[in-house]
């Protein structure tokens, strides 16, 4: 007994370790300037509950290694949210958004680095996005939707609403500044299209965009590759038979680059690089087969282009030449780079220099710059954090013949002897895929006695399109073999009880844990975030239906046999696992009522489970403590299912 009192002690509670992990620095938005003598980045506000999703500030590492702050604040420097950063050409100007003047209206500014005056640029009444110079330096281009502050993404808290619902959708429109502060802002593209990415072509004479008609939330799944002229003329040049994203012209303007591949999220990006003339043509891909997905990319020249992608769990950057059979991987590891949310480098002029956030499971985020591969830490804001966790190790396996990888972590202090308990973390997406981060969620577990796995089954990114495609008219079949082969694998690997494994998820991953405890009875507590319960229910609830045309073929009501077959809620009287359902309020991509139906049904079967209902919260928990919560939650469900009595602890 006196062993086990040891072992427990060794175990810090989950609050001391929450409280550990609120105060990483969360670091993003990486730029840096063409001459690679400077890079800038956002770096969110810590709260006593953690980093803030609406307080941000900016940082620039001048050629002198120093640290300042650029902020529209002034003097008092009081909290705002400022980001989206663009350097100008000659290095001199940063522009970037703030929200000082008025709370959540962001407006554009501009800093001279040489002195440090910040001036405004725009006195808008709407959302602005992306700010990006003209090649000539004369102009500053923007997205923009005019008088749009409460459109803020599926991920936030939807709207409520009221009236007569979605009459007149709100459109998201190229815009352009004349860099001279006089605050004049002139839509550009047409007013009944809406632009998700774009970029400007080399002579600053118009843009390759991503578009579509409709609501802007909606429709990226159909959206098309379009040039728009300055004059605002705008003109389809390629219909993808899926979903497209990152285009960019050539520096000699002769090609448009784009990635193209089955996306259920936008700005989770996958699929196959293609180029095409950007006077229109077939385009061609420089993927086919390959076994990875390209996330990003970065013309270095007229004839080459850097790829960042994910290969099974790695991240990766390969030089893709315009003649070449396939992508030359330069560097692959078992770390997460972005300047942003996909893998990703801020590259200078030279094309070597580059800058982005790298963390691991076991390292936490900071800034890095350096040629690829021999990055050097610019920041050490999170120097004196330490992982919670073990080691992490790929695993890989077989299911339908299919490799399958994954990652398993390690529990910090391991049982003296005996077996320790899991649980399995399924990731969002589907179109997504688990790569080394620090990620609060399995860290958590980890450092309470769990071994944490997370599977990259078919659907997942990182083995290339074919493999992403594998879950098409397949929902919860072939996606769940893959994770219980893993399981499998996990248990031979390591000294996991299979009597204690349990399964938590959000979003797909939510949908998933829901499927599973339908399915089977090898998980023995779940916890589904976000999850789906109903596909033909939610095919009318939900605010982005048409994610769900490529995956299912057809809409619900020309074929709602193919949702039903994948709803969990046709199989419920099979569940006996407990289950804890978690929901936001006001969620747009998985409406609070498929959270609500799971759990009723539970409840009225007598199943053990419990409903929680953050509010005012969308799909993403954004306040810091409602988020406390959920992560405590998490772990005490766990720890109530699968945690053995105290004489059992040991062998």
């Amino acid at each position: 007994m006196l062993l086990i009192a040891l072992l427990l002690a060794a175990v810090p509670a989950p609050a001391e370790i929450l409280k550990n992990l609120h105060t990483t620095v969360r670091q993003g938005g990486v730029v840096i300037s063409r001459d690679g003598k400077q890079v800038a980045w956002v770096t969110q506000v810590q709260t006593p509950d953690g980093p803030s999703w609406d307080e941000s500030i900016i940082q620039v590492r001048d050629e002198s290694g120093k640290l300042k702050r650029i902020t529209a604040t002034g003097k008092d420097q009081k909290p705002c949210d400022e980001g989206d950063l663009e350097f100008s050409a000659d290095g001199q100007w940063l522009a970037f958004l703030s929200d000082a003047a008025r709370p959540h209206q962001p407006q554009l500014y501009t800093a001279n680095l040489k002195t440090g005056e910040v001036k405004q640029q725009t006195w808008a009444d709407g959302h602005i996005a992306k700010p990006r110079f003209s090649p000539d330096g004369r102009f500053i281009a923007v997205l923009y939707m005019e008088g749009a502050l409460d459109v803020l993404g599926p991920l936030r808290a939807t709207p409520r609403q009221t009236g007569v619902v979605g009459e007149t959708p709100v459109e998201q429109r190229i815009a352009i500044v004349l860099f001279d502060n006089t605050g004049t802002l002139r839509p550009i593209s047409p007013k009944d299209l809406y632009v998700y990415e774009y970029g400007w072509r080399p002579d600053g004479q118009g843009f390759v965009a991503t578009a579509a008609h409709g609501s802007g939330d909606d429709n990226w799944w159909i959206a098309k590759l379009y040039f728009i002229a300055r004059g605002g003329e705008a003109q389809v040049i390629y219909e993808p038979k899926l979903q497209l994203c990152e285009p960019a012209f050539s520096p000699d303007g002769k090609s448009i680059a784009f990635i193209e591949g089955l996306m259920s999220d936008q700005g989770s990006n996958g699929g196959d690089l293609f180029v095409m003339p950007a006077a229109g043509g077939k385009p061609r891909n420089l993927t086919p087969g390959y076994r990875g997905s390209p996330s990003t990319l970065r013309w270095l020249d007229a004839g080459n282009l850097l790829v960042g992608m994910q290969i099974e769990g790695d991240s990766a950057f390969a030089r893709v030449s315009l003649g070449s059979e396939k992508p030359a991987v330069l560097w692959r590891g078992p770390f997460s780079l972005s300047v942003g949310r996909a893998i990703s480098l801020a590259i200078a002029g030279d094309g070597k220099t580059t800058a982005a956030v790298r963390e691991s499971f076991n390292a936490p985020p900071e800034v890095v710059m350096g040629p690829i591969g021999n990055w050097k830490p610019i920041t050490q804001v999170n120097a004196a954090l330490k992982s919670p966790a073990g080691e992490a190790r790929s695993l890989t396996w077989k299911s339908d013949k299919l490799d399958v990888q994954g990652w398993l972590l390690s529990p910090a202090v391991k049982p003296a002897s005996g077996k320790a308990p899991m649980v399995v973390i399924v990731h969002g997406g589907p179109a997504a895929a688990v790569r080394p981060s620090w990620s609060e969620a399995a860290l958590l577990l980890a450092s309470q006695g769990y071994y944490v796995f997370e599977p990259n089954p078919r659907g997942s990114f990182g083995q290339g399109e074919a493999f992403t495609e594998g879950n098409v008219k397949d929902f919860g079949y072939g996606d769940l073999r893959d994770i219980l082969g893993g399981v499998d694998a996990a248990l031979a690997a390591a000294p996991i009880d299979p009597e204690r494994v349990g399964i938590y998820g959000h979003s797909y991953g939510g949908y998933m844990v829901m499927w599973a405890v339908t399915q089977t009875g090898r998980f023995h507590a779940a916890v589904a975030s976000a999850g789906l319960s109903n596909w033909q229910s939610y095919y009318g609830q939900n605010q982005i239906d048409q994610w769900m045309l490529p995956y299912f073929g057809k809409s619900v009501y020309e074929d709602p046999a193919i949702y039903r077959r994948s709803s969990p809620i046709e199989f419920i009287q099979r569940v006996h696992t407990p289950t804890l359902v978690l929901h936001g309020e006001r969620d747009a991509e998985v409406p609070l009522p498929q959270g609500q139906e799971f759990w009723h049904a539970l409840k009225a079967l007598g199943v053990e489970t419990q409903f929680v209902v953050y509010e005012g919260e969308g799909h993403r928990i954004r306040k810091p403590a409602n988020a406390r919560d959920h992560a405590e939650r998490l772990v005490g469900w766990f720890d109530k299912h699968l945690t053995p009595p105290p004489a059992k602890a040991v062998q």
